[in-house]
């Protein structure tokens, strides 16, 4: 089962790394960057029909936008 924190803070990671903002990954997507915050605090997950979008917007696979941060 995912686990919503872990996968919001892979997002803001991913988002930083890229150095983008909230608003850019939204306006990317065609969202608000309410949803993109409530991504990263783990209160909501992207629809699965965006997900390979979303890692696009980041410039990574999908297999690396899911990836844990540890392996415990």
């Amino acid at each position: 089962m995912l686990n919503t924190e872990k996968f919001g803070r892979r997002l803001a990671e991913l988002r930083r790394q890229s150095g983008k903002k909230q608003r850019e990954i939204a306006d990317e997507l065609g969202l608000t960057p309410q949803a993109i915050s409530k991504w990263e605090r783990g209160l909501a997950c992207p629809d699965i029909l965006i997900v390979d979008e979303l890692a696009s917007s980041f410039g990574v696979t999908i297999a690396k936008l899911f990836e844990v941060f540890d392996a415990h």
